[in-house]
């Protein structure tokens, strides 16, 4: 059994999105991926993208961060 947390949060301001970004990379050596190298593999991650919904445009990714290489990854 695992304990996941699941957020989309968004702010008006980039440090308070970068402070966040910050903590969960701060969690990521304590994630854990599922069903490693099998087809239902679910691979832990962190975005981070501007959000431009409420411009009517679509979002633009800034970073993703996965668990599995433990780097960024576009």
């Amino acid at each position: 059994m695992k304990y996941r947390v699941r957020l989309d949060m968004s702010f008006d301001k980039e440090e308070d999105a970068r402070a966040l970004l910050a903590h969960a990379h701060g969690m990521v050596g304590k994630a854990k991926n599922m069903n490693e190298g099998a087809v239902n593999e679910e691979v832990s991650f962190v975005d981070m993208e501007i959000c431009r919904h409420d411009e009517g445009l679509p979002c633009i990714k800034v970073e993703r961060t996965e668990l599995k290489t433990g780097q960024e990854v576009t």
